[in-house]
């Protein structure tokens, strides 16, 4: 038997798939994404970012004039890979593909710097209302509208293979 099939012709990567609400809570973390534009040129242009997960959807914030608004300006193809794990079987991420929505809107804009300061600063309160309105200015927020989406969780996989 190969190493991606066991009893009968069962497809590992079926086993190590995660479910919609594994994915759900996997991504609800505050975990780094690497966010992957196609740049002038035509190559790839990736950057680290926190991201926020709000209602199932991965956003961002940036500065309006950024290289990766640029990017998505003139080629919105966009793919964000979130992963964790240092040994083999702990190895778990998601790779959503798809499209980069930029958004002006005020109102999502501070709902996404909101979930940011949740995640990544101990917690939204009134008092960081200044913090949070300095990050926003000059920004944009990039809603990732997924049209694939990859997982794993090496964790899954039968001990005779980790």
């Amino acid at each position: 038997m190969g190493w991606y099939t066991g009893v009968m012709g069962e497809n590992r990567r079926a086993l190590i798939r995660m479910t919609d609400t594994e994915i759900d809570a996997y991504l609800e973390a505050p975990r780094t994404v690497t966010m992957a534009t196609i740049g002038p040129d035509g190559l790839i242009h990736q950057v680290a970012m926190f991201y926020a997960w709000i209602d199932g959807e991965m956003w961002i914030e940036t500065k309006t004039k950024s290289q990766k608004v640029a990017n998505l300006r003139r080629d919105d193809r966009l793919s964000m890979h979130v992963e964790s794990g240092t040994d083999y079987h702990e190895l778990r991420g998601v790779n959503l593909r798809g499209r980069g929505e930029i958004v002006e809107d005020a109102d999502q804009l501070w709902r996404v710097g909101v979930n940011l300061v949740d995640r990544y600063h101990g917690g939204y309160d009134e008092s960081k209302r200044p913090f949070l309105e300095g990050i926003l200015h000059n920004r944009v927020g990039v809603r990732m509208v997924a049209e694939k989406t990859t997982s794993w969780d090496h964790s899954k996989l039968p001990a005779d293979v980790r």
